[in-house]
């Protein structure tokens, strides 16, 4: 692995740039699918470096931003459950359910514990067996093979005091949801490379076939970006469509074989609401039938309805790039970190977070 620096050359960034505007002769509009992506072209100044014929839109790329409200909601009730005890990632706490967040539940007496992995929270099932142990496995293609690794350990322990509260969202489903949108009007795609080396290539093929856009796989440093950017405008310039693969270092073609079978073993695809976005079909991962009693939905068959969304907050139109996080009334004002109205605003990976603490625009207001 080379140093992290290396894709942080400023001469180097100089001349990807440079040869971008060579490269541009047209309007193109092109969407990073990722959040952390969209956070290093924002905290790195590349988008008001840019040449004005370029405009990145800002994609749904965050599983914590799309994680449906009710099960949130969910999560939130189990963690004041007197016999539950709530584990999650930390940037889930201040995620606001219809109500309030999982921060708050903490600070009602609900035993909510921050992880760094969910394979901790099994040894906090082994080392508590008069109480239910629930991990909230959120994320990508990404982060499915540790929550599924779990459920493999707690089955192996004969642990029965163990379930994870499932939202795993898809990337290639919400592309496609999102060129099929009426109103989108994208060119061409960075694609998650965290994703891809989980998970390869292959799928995002049939989508560039059938569509006819450029899908470039591409890392999350300035470098990683910019050059991804530059492969995207030369399809696009020379009315090319095909899936390339900037993020070469890491991603292989079928990804990893091993992570692809410990998702298969424990996780199926089902259709999946998208917080603000709505149900996108065969976009995300529920636990099997055969491992149902490790499957928290099940195993506590709470009941909560989908709430709506706060009615000041535009984060659907934002996260399908129909918008821009200052194009929200609320931007800076009634929605802050501190305060969020919606989940685009305090997740790390959030573009109104990004806007929010990279832009200059809080100062400039």
């Amino acid at each position: 692995m080379k140093y992290i620096s290396e894709y942080r050359d400023p001469e180097l960034a100089k001349q990807y740039l440079e040869e971008i505007k060579k490269t541009v002769s047209r309007p193109w509009s092109i969407m990073e699918v990722c959040g952390g992506q969209t956070h290093s072209l924002v905290k790195n100044g590349i988008i008001d470096m840019l040449p004005d014929d370029i405009t990145m839109i800002h994609g749904p790329g965050c599983p914590v931003c799309v994680t449906p409200l009710h099960l949130i909601d969910k999560a939130i009730h189990l963690a004041l459950d007197k016999n539950v005890i709530l584990c999650s990632f930390g940037d889930m706490l201040r995620v606001p359910g219809s109500e309030k967040n999982l921060l708050e539940a903490k600070a009602q007496g609900g035993d909510v514990r921050v992880l760094y992995s969910p394979l901790e929270a099994v040894k906090i099932a082994e080392g508590n067996p008069d109480k239910e142990v629930v991990f909230f496995a959120v994320g990508f293609e990404t982060t499915a093979p540790a929550n599924a690794l779990s459920v493999i350990h707690a089955d192996r322990k004969g642990l029965k005091n163990y379930s994870i509260l499932a939202s795993h969202v898809l990337v290639p489903p919400a592309i496609k949801a999102v060129i099929d949108d009426e109103e989108s009007k994208i060119d061409g795609f960075l694609a998650a490379g965290h994703v891809c080396t989980i998970m390869g290539n292959s799928q995002y093929h049939p989508l560039s076939e059938v569509y006819k856009v450029p899908i470039v796989v591409t890392g999350f440093e300035p470098l990683d970006v910019l050059q991804g950017i530059l492969m995207v405008i030369r399809q696009l310039e020379q009315s090319v469509s095909k899936v390339e693969n900037q993020y070469a270092r890491i991603v292989r073609e079928q990804g990893n074989p091993d992570a692809q079978k410990v998702i298969n073993q424990i996780f199926e695809v089902k259709n999946q609401v998208w917080r603000g976005i709505g149900e996108i079909p065969e976009s995300g991962f529920q636990v099997r039938p055969e491992f149902a009693q490790f499957d928290a939905n099940k195993k506590f068959n709470i009941q909560i309805e989908e709430a709506p969304e706060h009615p000041d907050c535009i984060s659907g139109q934002i996260m399908k790039g129909l918008k821009k996080p200052f194009e929200c009334a609320q931007f800076g004002k009634k929605c802050t970190p501190t305060n969020p109205l919606g989940a685009p605003m305090v997740s790390s990976e959030g573009a109104c977070a990004a806007y929010y603490h990279f832009s200059g625009l809080i100062e400039a207001s």
